[in-house]
């Protein structure tokens, strides 16, 4: 199974956000040892950088880089991803860039607490404990 992995599922597992942590954890560690295969938005490095700035120094942030990229592939962003994601009319572009990764990477789900911000995603969004319960 390959799923990528919304921005705050991963800053559910950073910032230890309850009671979200738990089932959110649990799906890394699924990644980490192979059983899913995980991948992350290009854009939602600098956007996790840019959420946690006041508790990440210049060393901080090379480790949670580097944390990510070894449990996580990183679905890079293409010059038509950006066009595709426009045409999709959703109300955040952010999510829509995260649709159109999901596609291209041809992943089974999105996982993200907010299905609501992927109705008329290509790729099923689903919430994290809604992937637990599947696996």
């Amino acid at each position: 199974m390959k799923i990528l992995i919304d921005t705050n599922v991963l800053l559910d597992v950073l910032t230890n956000r309850t009671p979200y942590v738990d089932a959110s954890a649990k799906i890394l560690k699924l990644c980490e040892i192979g059983k899913i295969e995980g991948y992350v938005s290009a854009l939602s490095i600098p956007n996790i950088v840019y959420i946690m700035r006041k508790e990440l120094d210049a060393e901080r942030v090379k480790e949670v880089i580097g944390q990510i990229s070894l449990l996580l592939g990183i679905a890079d962003l293409k010059k038509d991803d950006l066009k595709k994601a426009a045409a999709l009319g959703f109300g955040d572009f952010e999510d829509a860039l995260q649709s159109v990764a999901a596609k291209r990477i041809r992943a089974d789900y999105i996982v993200t607490r907010n299905i609501k911000d992927f109705n008329g995603s290509k790729v099923t969004a689903i919430k994290p404990e809604e992937l637990l319960e599947r696996i």
